[in-house]
């Protein structure tokens, strides 16, 4: 007998009574109907999704990270752009210019469905705009702490391993240039992830700052890449350190 069914059982009279929730129900008690979704509707309102300014900015969002992962990981099988370039050094300098030219094609993309579309009266208010210049502030924090803590060789794949306390790459290590210790100061002492929620923080500021709703949509998007790309990354640049340390062993 279901619970409403027995509260009508103990009033005879009919009278509705409402029924508290059973909090060890979980989820499955909660009425998803009575849920306001006021400013998701406005925000989806707002955003053209066929511009096709937002289609660009999403696969600049997309190709990034598939194609560092993709070419990396050829680098640390095969060595070809070593080889190529004479020195694994000159190949991880080459590949870090190009993914800093991916992402500032990401941005510039980004930009510019930002500024194709509509702004949102809801978010712009003067509130909000210092709130996207705290958060634009707090990511160059992470992202030029990131850089300076790593180094150029330690930072254009974003990915990283727990045995450096970061999950921000390190073109280097698929090119065999290896870190020797952890790297526990700031950045990496506040989160794992500094150059990705740097990044993402920038993203997230710039889209409040111009009271844009499309750039709500793709600073999600690339959280979810991002968050993505490291549960991706982080254990097979485990498996690189840890291919070291067996090599050490036999040595």
């Amino acid at each position: 007998m279901s619970d409403v069914a027995a509260v009508q059982d103990d009033n005879p009279a009919g009278e509705t009574r409402s029924v508290p929730l059973d909090c060890c129900g979980g989820l499955n008690n909660v009425d998803y109907s009575k849920m306001d979704l006021t400013l998701i509707e406005g925000l989806l309102k707002h955003t053209n999704f066929h511009d096709s300014s937002f289609y660009v900015a999403v696969v600049a969002i997309i190709f990034n990270p598939f194609f560092w992962n993709v070419v990396a990981r050829w680098e640390h099988r095969t060595r070809t752009l070593s080889r190529l370039f004479g020195s694994p050094y000159l190949a991880c300098y080459c590949l870090g210019f190009i993914i800093i030219l991916l992402n500032v094609y990401r941005s510039h993309s980004m930009t510019v469905a930002m500024r194709s579309q509509a702004k949102w009266e809801v978010m712009d208010r003067t509130d909000v705009f210092y709130a996207g210049v705290a958060l634009m502030v707090l990511g160059t924090v992470l992202v030029v702490g990131s850089f300076l803590a790593l180094g150029f060789t330690g930072t254009f794949l974003d990915l990283g391993t727990k045995m450096i306390n970061c999950r921000c790459c390190l073109t280097g290590d698929y090119f065999g240039i290896l870190m020797d210790e952890k790297v526990t100061g700031f950045p990496f002492n506040i989160t794992e992830n500094p150059m990705y929620w740097g990044s993402t923080a920038n993203y997230l500021g710039l889209a409040l700052i111009g009271a844009s709703p499309v750039g709500l949509v793709l600073t999600a998007i690339v959280a979810v890449f991002y968050a993505a790309a490291i549960r991706f990354e982080g254990p097979f640049t485990e498996l690189i350190y840890q291919e070291r340390s067996q090599r050490r062993k036999h040595e």
